[in-house]
């Protein structure tokens, strides 16, 4: 897809996306046989759910019908949320991953997997969690240190609320 043509879809759907109180975090055209797919990535700082995507589905579906921005061959319409394992991009996102694991690639050299705490305008604080029975320890690392960053899932996380009455 074309820079400008990823631009005049950013320009004629980003406002029905912001509209619905999302931010429009990717939108991505790919040819399978002869169909297209157009992909639309949205996602807020409190999540959405499904009756949301659906709801902006159905804007921006009758938005690209009413402009024929894609052109007069088929193509299917599909609007997600970014997924477990996103990568952080913007500043917002380190936010939205505030609490949770993440796997930074840093410009120094090599990878280190921390819990984001707290995030400003220069960088991450963070913990970085301690190993056999270490523990853990506090970092802060800068966004200019960060070459890519990715949020880890995790499946048997404690709760830290619950060990600490225990």
């Amino acid at each position: 897809m074309s820079t400008t043509q990823s631009e005049r879809l950013r320009a004629l759907l980003e406002p029905l996306v912001t509209s619905q109180g999302l931010d429009l975090e990717e939108i991505e055209v790919d040819s399978v046989g002869r169909k297209r797919v157009l992909r639309v990535v949205v996602d807020s700082d409190t999540g959405a759910d499904l009756d949301l995507i659906a709801d902006v589905s159905r804007a921006l579906s009758a938005k690209l019908d009413e402009t024929n921005a894609m052109g007069e061959g088929e193509y299917t319409l599909e609007v997600g949320t970014p997924g477990a394992e996103r990568p952080l991009t913007e500043h917002r996102h380190y936010v939205r991953a505030t609490d949770r694991l993440v796997k930074f690639q840093l410009s120094e050299g090599g990878e280190l997997v921390a819990r984001i705490l707290k995030v400003d305008d220069e960088g991450v604080d963070t913990e970085v969690p301690g190993v056999k029975g270490r523990k853990a320890t506090a970092r802060r690392i800068a966004f200019d240190d960060i070459v890519r960053a990715r949020v880890q899932v995790e499946f048997s996380r404690k709760d830290n609320k619950k060990e600490e009455e225990a």
